[in-house]
């Protein structure tokens, strides 16, 4: 077994606890696993650091519940800050009880809390994994009854975030109906 191999079960391992089995397995694992299946297809290239990122990218998630924290932006700006310190964290103790150095510790750390979005290339291409394992698996239950024009706005945000090549694969990989379209190609 690799110390890759064994990094990516750790994590596995911390997810199967996770107490939502909706979909007939740990949320947190399935959603890993999803993340790493998207990894493959978009990124076949990856770098070890840039796998385990996305394998870790809601690394035990449910024991930090959204409704923690106050309601309103600043709430949810708040938790969704101190969850990318804590997935960096978490993945960074699971990483170096396996060897990995440091600097890929805080390279993977940097990812996780995605700083330098859209100018750092491997943060960018762990968010349009997000985006498409959000579009692929998580959008439509997602839209299920939200308010029209709420749900334009969060579609609006997830196109945002993506790259432009993002972007225009997501637009020749799903149908994605108009308005909702028009975010995608601008």
């Amino acid at each position: 077994m690799t110390r890759l191999s064994r990094t990516l079960a750790a994590i596995d391992a911390a997810n199967a606890a996770d107490p939502d089995q909706s979909e007939g397995a740990p949320a947190a694992r399935l959603y890993g696993e999803r993340m790493s299946a998207e990894m493959v297809r978009l990124v076949p290239d990856a770098s070890e650091e840039l796998q385990i990122a996305a394998r870790g990218q809601h690394i035990e998630r449910w024991t930090s519940p959204r409704a923690a924290y106050p309601e309103g932006r600043e709430g949810y700006l708040a938790w969704r800050r101190d969850l990318g310190a804590f997935h960096a964290r978490r993945v960074g103790e699971i990483m170096a009880a396996e060897g990995y150095p440091a600097e890929s510790v805080d390279r993977v750390g940097r990812m996780l809390r995605k700083e330098g979005i859209k100018r750092e290339a491997e943060v960018q291409a762990l968010e349009d994994v997000i985006c498409f394992t959000f579009l692929r698996w998580y959008f439509l239950p997602f839209a299920e009854g939200r308010d029209p024009a709420e749900l334009e706005r969060i579609v609006v945000k997830t196109a945002r975030k993506m790259s432009a090549g993002a972007r225009a694969r997501a637009l020749a990989e799903f149908e994605i109906p108009e308005p909702f379209a028009g975010a995608f190609r601008g």
